[in-house]
């Protein structure tokens, strides 16, 4: 019986595991989701990202590029330098709404997701880090199912000569461990 258990986990385990590495040593490969050119009716800057504030200008070019006619900037603290980030860049203060409260991923989609709900928003493109895109697009997907997400990341130091000069390299293992975190905390599947 023991025998007939080995032989059925064996090549299931040894695919996870070889998934695993593939990850693991191309993060942009799995951490990187982004629907391409695509419309919707607000975008949302998530909160955090680095001093280069990759994430507001993202949003800047999308809404010059007429992806959605309104911005919702998501998370406490990055809130009003993305707003004054957005306003230099162009973007119209009455098209742009603020979400103070959220500390976290989990916390940026549920608080935006009952502004989503009370405006009766049916599309959304996320702007986010490309190394946080899966779990910010999985995570509101999660807590905001009635809602269909796009994700459009900004893609400042993609490049794997910059991952370790501008700190992204902790940055991209820690997805790795948050990943699975939600997963088993909230229930936010990750593929």
């Amino acid at each position: 019986m023991i025998k007939f258990f080995f032989k059925l986990i064996k090549w299931p385990a040894i695919i996870l595991v070889l998934l695993g590495l593939a990850a693991w040593f191309y993060p942009e490969k799995f951490l990187t989701v982004d629907s391409g050119p695509v419309a919707a009716d607000v975008l949302i800057v998530i909160g955090g990202g680095g001093a280069q504030h990759e994430r507001a200008q993202r949003a800047a070019q999308l809404f010059q590029l007429h992806a959605a006619p309104r911005v919702i900037i998501t998370g406490a603290g990055d809130d009003q330098i993305n707003r004054r980030l957005l306003l230099a860049a162009g973007v119209p203060a009455r098209a742009i709404e603020l979400e103070s409260r959220s500390a976290t991923t989990r916390e940026n989609a549920q608080f935006t997701g009952a502004i989503l709900r009370r405006e009766k928003i049916q599309s959304a493109i996320l702007v986010t880090s490309w190394y946080h895109a899966r779990r910010v697009e999985k995570t509101f997907a999660h807590f905001v199912p009635t809602v269909r997400f796009y994700s459009r990341p900004a893609y400042f130091g993609f490049d794997r000569a910059d991952w370790n000069k501008n700190g992204l390299h902790q940055r991209m293992r820690l997805e790795f461990l948050k990943l699975p975190g939600y997963w088993i905390r909230y229930g936010v599947n990750p593929f």
